[in-house]
């Protein structure tokens, strides 16, 4: 590979086309169907598959077959098949669905969800990097390589739409066009994140996640607080009570001694790398307030919690009216939703039942607890990576980003990769991204950092084209 010929067709592919189709892409509302019940009906997704496909379509890649697969009932798949010049599959993966709007946009410098703006290099907006950039990198770093007569293994692009919502339609894909797929013998997947943008991040681990609302009732209605206080439990405090049963609420740790797994020494060494090469940054990268402190002045043991541990998040709350309505009432009922991240290799039914279990377990003075789990999903541990792999992430980095790579486990859960590590115990897995400090996927003011993607881009061609050279 020519690395300045690579790094010149990419770049000027992202600035004259990739730009300009994710913004168009941000303006679509496409909100995964967990958010958007009624996605079909809306259309919406219908318009980004439609937007993505026409790109890639424009591109005339040489030997290859794109199809919008469409299930009953399912969100659709696009899957590109460019044939091979050398032996094996590699399978590269992206999604198109994204999250909610939510609140907080810096709307006085003219930021919104649906709105792209770039600004000192960032492309803000839902969704762009996380990750509808996906099909067009790796479209890109494919196209880069038969710019130069490069062979590589026959590359099978699948890009989902309900990724957001926990893949619940690909395995059904996966399943029924098993003989296209293949067996891949590389999974590369631009869903991820970066510590930093100063270099390639490989992604060694991803949590898994358990969820549901815990409701707890005591009252049929709302009466005089002057009334019944004192005499009659508030539905609050018994709540406050049931999540002492699982969280210390002074430091965080999660005591349920059921979601916790002994971590491996190789991530435990891998985490004080990364903690090394980040620093502070690991907990300074977040819009704090004042003068908020992480939960450890140990950067490790940051990492490790964020990777290898389990942490409560309370994501929502009913029967709390509005503070203009809140009027001398006890409330009959609290319901908080929860959100718990267990690790990479904890069985997420197994968690969600001990979970169920110690929170429904002899309710404070009787009240009605209740807790609706949700559907979990498991995280992910990559096998032992190959030494061609490594050097290949190593030679890229330097090439591109001119600094050595990183790994490091994420705390976000890409339920496919677990899927895929169950069916191709023998491939390789590349999980890169660009979600790296303050690109605040799921929140307000999403970024994508473009010397990144465009660096990302040039390091995933360069992997594909070693992949070539791997004795079968």
């Amino acid at each position: 590979m020519n690395t300045s010929t690579t790094r010149q067709f990419v770049d000027r592919v992202w600035e004259t086309e990739i730009i300009s189709e994710i913004s168009d892409y941000i303006r679509i509302p496409a909100q995964s169907p967990d958010f958007d019940p009624n996605w079909a009906e809306n259309g919406y997704m219908d318009q980004a598959v439609e937007l993505a496909v026409n790109w890639v379509k424009n591109r005339n890649i040489q030997n290859s077959k794109l199809e919008v697969l469409r299930l009953e009932g399912r969100t659709p798949v696009i899957l590109l098949e460019v044939e091979g010049t050398a032996p094996g599959t590699i399978l590269l993966y992206g999604h198109l669905d994204k999250q909610p709007p939510f609140e907080g946009w810096r709307e006085e410098e003219g930021l919104g969800p649906w709105k792209p703006v770039i600004k000192d290099g960032k492309l803000y907006g839902r969704g762009g990097a996380d990750d509808g950039y996906a099909i067009f990198a790796s479209v890109t770093a494919i196209q880069a390589l038969h710019e130069q007569g490069i062979p590589h293994p026959r590359c099978v692009v699948v890009i989902e739409c309900s990724e957001e919502s926990g893949s619940p339609d690909l395995p059904f894909y996966i399943d029924a066009y098993a003989d296209r797929i293949g067996s891949p013998r590389l999974v590369v997947c631009l869903d991820s994140g970066c510590g930093d943008y100063e270099r390639l991040w490989n992604t060694t681990s991803l949590r898994g996640f358990v969820s549901g609302v815990l409701e707890v009732q005591v009252l049929h209605e709302g009466v005089h607080s002057g009334d019944a206080s004192g005499v009659i439990p508030s539905s609050f405090r018994i709540l406050r009570n049931l999540l002492d049963r699982i969280e210390d609420s002074a430091t965080g740790e999660v005591l349920l001694e059921a979601l916790h797994v002994p971590i491996p020494e190789a991530r435990i060494e891998q985490a004080k790398a990364a903690s090394e090469v980040l620093g502070d940054a690991i907990w300074s990268k977040f819009p704090r307030v004042a003068e908020v402190t992480a939960v450890s002045a140990d950067s490790t043991e940051l990492v490790l919690n964020r990777t290898w541990r389990p942490a409560l998040s309370n994501t929502g709350a009913a029967g709390l009216p509005d503070l203009p309505q809140a009027g001398n009432v006890l409330r009959p009922a609290t319901s908080l939703k929860l959100s718990m991240r267990i690790p990479p290799t904890l069985d997420p039914e197994a968690g969600t039942l001990a979970l169920k279990e110690i929170l429904e377990a002899n309710p404070p003075h009787g009240a009605r607890v209740v807790f609706h789990a949700d559907a979990g999903a498991g995280g992910w541990e990559a096998p032992a990576i190959a030494s061609w792999l490594e050097d290949s992430v190593r030679r890229a980095s330097e090439e591109f980003f001119h600094n050595p790579p990183c790994a490091m486990g994420e705390g976000g859960s890409i339920p496919f990769m677990g899927m895929l590590g169950d069916k191709f115990p023998e491939a390789q897995f590349l999980i890169t991204g660009v979600l790296g400090p303050h690109s605040n996927a799921h929140g307000p003011n999403e970024f994508l950092h473009l010397a990144t993607a465009q660096s990302l881009t040039c390091c995933v061609a360069h992997v594909l084209a070693d992949t070539a050279n791997v004795p079968q």
